[in-house]
């Protein structure tokens, strides 16, 4: 997935992007309510973790734009505000969960992968294609003909598109931005590679390319 992490406590922030990277997702992080605006408006997200407390603004507001203009990218609000009315003022504004700080990043991640699946932005936490077995949440685990295969974080983040789009093509696009935040180097054949290191690994007919369309899961 690509996450937009919006957060103004620089230690909390770098917590939680290298934890959430560690699972294998993209994160862009943003600390002021403008430069938040300016990212969604740039690219395409599969999940918003905002603050509310920023130093140019309320997070509130983004997520009030966001669905205004009818942006259904699921958001999990994270902030210091503990009081229900605070709470329910996010639900109401159209938040999908609600974390209070200090953030348990454990809890985080079940919270992810709660309203990934809702939203159908990860597949289900097991699923079974031909020979492959994929185990999405806890263990993040490959099984091929029964036998564990280990992926890297990039590994899992295109498989990881592939799997919940396996009724699709999924584009060479679609999956740049699954594998890199804002400032990352792209080369030019960095898919090919890493579509070719997962061949390697789970079977050279694992992914078929869609010539001129893109890649899907077989």
């Amino acid at each position: 997935m690509r996450v937009l992490l919006v957060e103004d406590d620089e230690v909390l922030g770098d917590a939680v992007r290298t934890y959430v990277r560690r699972q294998g997702h993209a994160v862009d992080w943003s600390m002021t309510r403008e430069a938040s605006e300016a990212s969604l408006a740039a690219a395409p997200y599969d999940l918003v973790l905002l603050d509310l407390r920023l130093p140019d603004g309320n997070g509130i507001d983004i997520l009030k734009q966001m669905r205004s203009r009818r942006d259904a990218t699921p958001v999990i609000i994270m902030t210091a505000h503990d009081q229900v009315s605070d709470r329910i003022a996010g639900l109401n504004a159209g938040a999908d969960d609600y974390l209070v700080k200090p953030v348990d990043l454990g809890e985080l991640q079940a919270r992810i992968q709660a309203v990934s699946r809702r939203y159908g932005a990860q597949p289900l936490p097991e699923v079974t294609i031909g020979a492959l077995k994929v185990f999405v949440a806890e263990r993040r685990l490959v099984a091929a003909d029964g036998t564990d295969v280990s992926l890297s974080s990039r590994e899992w983040a295109v498989l990881d598109r592939l799997i919940a789009r396996r009724h699709a093509i999924v584009s060479k696009g679609q999956i740049e931005e699954a594998l890199y935040e804002f400032g990352a180097e792209v080369e030019s054949n960095t898919v090919e590679v890493y579509v070719s290191r997962l061949r390697r690994k789970l079977g050279k007919d694992a992914i078929e390319t869609v010539r001129g369309l893109g890649y899907r899961i077989v």
